[in-house]
């Protein structure tokens, strides 16, 4: 599971914003604004929660859950590198310039 504090949490780990997170995950604008508007665990279709996961580990954030592994518990995110928040929007913008 993942939380509508996770989501935001992760996307400004990225530097990212919804619309962003949306195209990485190939997820609509809206079903990304209604995951983040949602308290607690974010609910809706499997496969569209296992789409907005696979975008942030693609991105190199790692999601926490709440009974997993870490130092002090509770849930979180945190980058798999160390480092300043990675710039993945410019990323996007400049491979959808180059496929222009």
């Amino acid at each position: 599971m993942i939380t509508s504090f996770q989501m935001r949490a992760a996307r400004a780990l990225l530097g990212i914003d919804q619309k962003t997170l949306a195209e990485l995950a190939g997820v609509s604008l809206p079903t990304i604004q209604r995951m983040e508007a949602s308290t607690g665990n974010v609910r809706g279709v499997v496969d569209t929660l296992t789409k907005v996961v696979d975008a942030f580990n693609r991105a190199g954030v790692d999601l926490i859950g709440e009974h997993a592994r870490s130092e002090n518990g509770g849930r979180g995110v945190r980058l798999r590198e160390p480092g300043p928040p990675r710039r993945v929007g410019i990323q996007i913008e400049a491979e959808r310039d180059d496929a222009l």
